[in-house]
């Protein structure tokens, strides 16, 4: 018997014990945030995603439940060097142990390696989607190699051609006090 899980309303706790998969491709567009941060049109792009849901036995106790997370998605952004779009891949891939509630979740995550989060009858996995993606987010998006050259001079000749013809104020001012002496 195969169990439908909502990606809005998952029951992380029924997920893991089963051991379930869920996947699917959605376009960036259904990810609001997400797409706020391209620099172009995202028509036609998608979020493919596959969440897997793990329980690990425990002797003497309720055992860790987990949530294995692939997300794969590229994103229109702008070049910093170019200033012209560039498109990144992103690709996120992170586990998750749930516990019991937000005070286990906040001590134990400063010591554990993994994330921790807060058990949830109803867990928002989109949310959590969108979140990784966010993250995932280059802070300097630049292409390998820019389309056009990118003028690397910081002035051009015509502005040290300016500065050249400038006198400086203070050899004036050396020759007003010559000629006063």
């Amino acid at each position: 018997m195969s169990k439908e899980y909502s990606l809005d309303h998952l029951d992380v706790a029924a997920f893991a014990k089963a051991n379930a998969v869920i996947e699917g491709e959605e376009p960036v567009s259904a990810f609001e945030r997400l797409a706020q941060e391209a620099h172009a049109s995202v028509d036609g792009m998608m979020v493919s995603w596959y969440a897997e849901g793990e329980h690990e036995p425990e002797t003497g106790g309720p055992g860790q439940l987990w949530l294995h997370l692939d997300v794969e998605a590229q994103l229109p952004m702008q070049c910093q060097r170019c200033l012209g779009s560039v498109t990144m891949p992103l690709h996120v891939e992170r586990s998750f142990r749930f516990v019991k509630d937000e005070a286990t979740a906040e001590t134990l995550d400063d010591e554990a390696e993994e994330d921790v989060l807060a058990l949830n009858k109803d867990f928002n996995l989109r949310q959590l989607i969108e979140d990784e993606l966010l993250m995932a987010l280059p802070f300097v998006p630049m292409h390998e190699v820019c389309p056009e050259s990118v003028p690397m001079a910081s002035s051009d000749t015509d502005f040290e051609a300016a500065n050249e013809e400038k006198t400086n104020p203070f050899a004036v001012l050396a020759g007003l006090r010559k000629n006063a002496d």
